[in-house]
């Protein structure tokens, strides 16, 4: 492959068909695809978790009760991208998890894990009294502080957390958006309209209980699941709901995600963005075209 460029990610909400296309492009390019998604790591919801067909590294190699960090998860993702490039020249990695993706595209700087107790403790001190946690966070961080409401829980308690560590949530948040990765890469967002995008969650979460993701589910959930595993999509409304009424709530937190996926998309520096509202080989195409005359070359960019 004659290029500057080494990586193509591909990127998109969820249901634009993201799996459809990177299978396309690797095809192409003689190469495989390394998924950025946090939930298809896991063994036992392939279903669920939409976990492609095709073989595709860094999908269900975890067991559902073991947890999974950013950091440890950046490690494995740059080995089997180094791996690919080495020997094949080019590597697709795509996901819709947008932090996943910048770690296996970048070498950011993951803070280290929070001991558990710590975890547990600020929590309670920020659930007793926001304003004084808040208080606190002005005296360790003063910069992040003035960013974070004291009634902003999720935050706050991360930035305390982080605080502690001797890092900053503001900084970290800050270098996440760079636009230096560690390959030459194309970062490519799938664009596809508002309608056709709700038609296809609607679709697809149809075909996921047709396929029995209520025995998928029922089945997991014999055993232990990780804190991380737990989060997954769909998981507590299958466990707790009717199916009828599981599918309309995921239906409707699939699109509540998808559009903050989209805010990713835009936050996300040099993207270059495709319209995917057409036949994946069309799309794969162009994707692929774009990468081979180079990330640099003005014709591979958007106006």
């Amino acid at each position: 492959m004659s290029t500057a460029v080494e990586v193509i990610a591909i990127f998109g909400p969820t249901a634009a068909g993201k799996t459809a296309v990177a299978d396309e492009v690797a095809a192409i390019l003689g190469t495989d695809v390394v998924s950025a998604d946090a939930m298809q790591v896991y063994r036992g919801l392939p279903i669920l978790t939409n976990q492609p067909e095709r073989a595709t590294r860094l999908v269900a190699f975890r067991a559902l009760d073991q947890e999974m960090s950013v950091g440890e998860f950046a490690a494995l993702a740059h080995a089997e991208v180094d791996e690919l490039v080495g020997r094949r020249g080019t590597a697709v990695v795509a996901g819709g998890t947008g932090l996943y993706l910048r770690a296996a595209l970048a070498d950011l700087d993951v803070p280290p894990s929070v001991p558990a107790d710590a975890r547990v403790r600020i929590s309670h001190e920020v659930d007793a009294d926001p304003e004084a946690g808040h208080r606190r966070l002005s005296q360790l961080d003063p910069t992040t502080s003035a960013s974070v409401h004291p009634n902003d829980r999720k935050r706050l308690v991360r930035a305390l957390e982080l605080a502690e560590l001797g890092r900053s949530l503001v900084r970290g948040q800050t270098g996440l958006w760079s636009e230096e990765t560690r390959r030459p890469t194309l970062v490519v967002g799938l664009e596809v309209p508002s309608q056709e995008l709700e038609a296809r969650i609607r679709t697809r979460t149809r075909s996921m209980f047709d396929r029995g993701v209520v025995a998928e589910v029922r089945s997991a959930l014999e055993r232990p699941i990780s804190r991380t595993a737990a989060k997954t999509l769909g998981l507590d409304e299958i466990a707790q709901l009717s199916p009828d009424d599981a599918l309309e709530q995921i239906v409707a937190r699939t699109r509540r995600y998808a559009a903050y996926q989209r805010k990713w998309m835009r936050r996300i520096p040099g993207l270059v963005t495709v319209d995917a509202n057409r036949p994946p080989t069309e799309v794969a195409a162009e994707i692929a075209a774009r990468a081979t005359r180079g990330a640099d070359d003005p014709r591979a960019r958007d106006e």
